[in-house]
């Protein structure tokens, strides 16, 4: 098995905080990976000592199957949190000036860019100053500069932040393509329905410290059924109203708990004779682990 990414004890400190801890997991080669946590986990943190943007007080870092990351940058393309485009400058030159950072030629780079520019919708704007684009805009700019140069590993912080519907779907598909390609992606967001749609394998930090680390569908599954989905009719009167979510019409979700088992609301259905379309145990959703694990964290500071 060859890796994208390998982080082994990783710790690193600023002063006396200690803000990632010990933190061990590995990306798999050709894989969307998701990297959770709460705004000042350490994920940030993280990110910026695997590229050798920061240096670790502890730990191991390996890229592309062994690389350092010197020696793996020319093949990564990094998407940071913070804009960092030189403002003053045109975009297509932005654009061109980093991917000749990246190792292309100057009129690849130029193309490439433009190229990119039109797949955003943005070749209008090329010769714009980033300073008069808008955030969205200025977003899609950072996101064609990280894959200018057709990276191999692909690491987004927070890619979707100031992105309209519409182009959160772009950059999805066009992500999507990289892995068709044969990138590794991974990337980091606030938005749980979007790690669920896009990743295998998730990783969730809080506190400066690994919470979670694997397979997303056997994460959920290990957790067991926290819920029943009924579509019925009608609903009767008898089970907890507290616990019962409304859904679509005629759907509705009940939270499980010690007090009701899904043999319980199967009873109360049976007993008044309703007839069920729909009876479905459901697994814990993404944001339902998310609450969970960061919340019991917090009350056992």
């Amino acid at each position: 098995m060859t890796y994208a990414l390998e982080i082994e004890g990783l710790t690193k400190r600023f002063g006396d905080k200690t803000v990632v801890d010990d933190v061990s997991f590995s990306v798999q080669q050709g894989e969307v990976f998701g990297f959770l946590g709460p705004n000042g986990s350490g994920k940030t943190t993280t990110i910026r000592t695997s590229l050798g943007i920061l240096h670790q007080d502890a730990g191991e870092i390996r890229l592309l199957d062994g690389l350092t990351a010197a020696e793996a940058m020319p093949r990564v393309g990094y998407l940071p949190e913070e804009r960092g485009l030189l403002r003053k400058e045109k975009v297509s030159n932005v654009l061109r000036y980093l991917g000749r950072l990246r190792g292309l030629e100057k009129a690849e780079a130029y193309d490439r860019g433009l190229e990119l520019l039109h797949r955003v919708g943005l070749y209008e704007h090329r010769d714009k100053k980033v300073e008069g684009l808008s955030r969205g805009m200025t977003q899609l700019v950072q996101f064609v500069a990280s894959l200018i140069h057709h990276p191999e590993l692909i690491i987004l912080d927070e890619p979707f932040s100031g992105l309209d519907p519409l182009n959160v779907q772009l950059m999805k598909e066009m992500l999507a393509a990289e892995q068709q390609r044969g990138a590794t992606i991974i990337f980091s967001t606030h938005v749980m329905s979007d790690v669920e749609e896009m990743c295998e394998q998730v990783a969730l930090i809080a506190d400066s410290r690994l919470l979670l680390f694997g397979e997303l569908a056997e994460i959920r599954r290990s957790r067991g059924a926290n819920a029943v989905v009924v579509e019925a009719p009608e609903h009767p009167d008898s089970l907890p109203t507290a616990q019962k979510h409304a859904g679509k019409a005629g759907q509705v979700e009940y939270r499980l708990s010690d007090e009701l088992s899904p043999e319980a609301i199967l009873s109360a259905y049976s007993s008044t004779g309703i007839v069920l379309s729909r009876f479905e145990q459901v697994m814990p959703s993404l944001n339902d682990i998310f609450i969970e694990e960061v919340s019991n964290v917090r009350q056992n500071r």
